[in-house]
This record gives C-alpha cells, sequence and structure tokens, in this order.
C-alpha cells in the first residue's frame, strides 16, 4: 500500500512537472510569436525609440488590442507556472517557495498592466473623442506616455520574475529534482537579469548592447532548458 501510495505521489509531481514545463515554453512561443506579429512597430520594449514607437501605435488600435488580450493569455500561464513550481519545490523550502511564489504572481501583474497600456492607447488611436480632447501632438504625447509606463511595467515585472526563478532554481538545486547544471545554470542566469537590469540604472556601461544580449541569452537558455526537462522529463524520484 504505501509503495502504491509513492508511486501514484511521484506520477503526480511528474504529471505536475510537464504542466509547468508546457506552460514555461508556451510562454516563450506566445511572446516570440506576439513580438513577431502584433508587436512589431508597437512595443517599446523592443526598441528604444519612443517617438517611432508612439507614431505607430496611433495607426495600430487593432495591434495593440490584440497585444493586450495575448498579454492576458501570457497572465494566465504564469499563474500555473508559479503555482505549480510552488507546489513542486515547497518540501525542499517552504518559506523560500511561498516567497517565490508571491514575487511570481507580482511580477504577472505588474506584466498584466502592459496590457492595460496598450488598451488606453489603442482607445486613444481610435476614439475620434481624442480627436475633439487634443492636438495630434497631445495625442502623440498621451500615447508615447502609454508606452513609457508599459517599458516601466514590463522591466519591474522582469526583475521581481527573475528573483523568482531564482528561488525556484535554488529550490530545484538543493532537492535533486532536476540536473544540476539546469538548476544551477538558472540560479545563475536569473540572477545575472534581475542584477544587471538594477545596476544599469546607476552605471551606464551595463546597459551596454552586448551585456544586454548577454544576460537576455542566459535567461532565454535557462528558461528553455527548465521548460523542455520538466515537460518531457517531469521530475526525478528523490
Amino acid at each position: 500500500m504505501t509503495i502504491d501510495q509513492n508511486g501514484s505521489a511521484e506520477a503526480e509531481l511528474r504529471g505536475l512537472a510537464r504542466i509547468v514545463g508546457l506552460s514555461l515554453l508556451g510562454t516563450i512561443l506566445v511572446g516570440m510569436l506576439s513580438a513577431l506579429t502584433v508587436g512589431q512597430g508597437i512595443d517599446i520594449n523592443l526598441s528604444a525609440d519612443v517617438v517611432a514607437t508612439a507614431q505607430n501605435m496611433l495607426g495600430a488600435e487593432t495591434a495593440l488590442r490584440a497585444k493586450a488580450y495575448i498579454a492576458l493569455l501570457v497572465f494566465a500561464l504564469e499563474v500555473v507556472i508559479g503555482a505549480g513550481l510552488f507546489l513542486l519545490l515547497r518540501g525542499s523550502g517552504q518559506l523560500l517557495a511561498a516567497w517565490s511564489l508571491i514575487a511570481s504572481l507580482g511580477a504577472a501583474l505588474l506584466a498584466l498592466s502592459g496590457a492595460v497600456f496598450n488598451l488606453n492607447a489603442g482607445e486613444i488611436a481610435g476614439n475620434l473623442a481624442y480627436s475633439e480632447l487634443a492636438d495630434d501632438n497631445q495625442r502623440l504625447l498621451l500615447t508615447g506616455l502609454q508606452a513609457t509606463s508599459d517599458y516601466t511595467s514590463f522591466h519591474l515585472s522582469l526583475i521581481l520574475s527573475s528573483m523568482a526563478n531564482a528561488g525556484f532554481a535554488y529550490l530545484f538545486l538543493r532537492s535533486g529534482l532536476i540536473p544540476k547544471l539546469i538548476a544551477g545554470w538558472g540560479l545563475f542566469a536569473f540572477s545575472f537579469v534581475a542584477t544587471a537590469i538594477v545596476a544599469r540604472d546607476f552605471i551606464p556601461i551595463i546597459g551596454h548592447s552586448a551585456v544586454t544580449l548577454s544576460f537576455m541569452t542566459s535567461y532565454m537558455i535557462a528558461l528553455v532548458s527548465l521548460g523542455l526537462y520538466l515537460a518531457i522529463k517531469g521530475v526525478r524520484s528523490v
């Protein structure tokens, strides 16, 4: 009976891990598709040119609304990921797992606020009332403010989610539920991202494109490797 119960519990954990892995890969795929389709020219996080982005947003009401609704899907996946990782790892450190869950949910909410800013921009672009309330330059300014707010919320979300993921990666490293190479790389990459984004606001050289490319590449490798392992293998027996 004990063997059957243990086997059932392990099967449930593997099933949960696969759901988390597939959800993680789903967020990556949806994010990439969004960036390559509806996000082209209107996503301030893909461009440093606020003026050009705001101008493009004024002529892209439908794309802005689509981008916002895609963010709702990503939010739902992020909630599944955070809750699933908490359930998988709470036995290895309940306090850190709970903190990481709260941080991940906070990051998801910050990212979701970007959907609000995109809907605002879509309203400014498509509602004729704004043509009466403001001239073209004022509408451009209002749209630019939405873009800047989206940029800020995205980067705060990235910092917070990286901190949460670093906590989960440490618990994976400690528990042995996944290979130490994947867990260790995740701990390094997520910590690197959170540290670099904060530091570049105070040390300009860290904002260099080469540094940004290096920490985002390490971040993507960590996410993809973790997602693939969990989706294919689940977790190890310990």
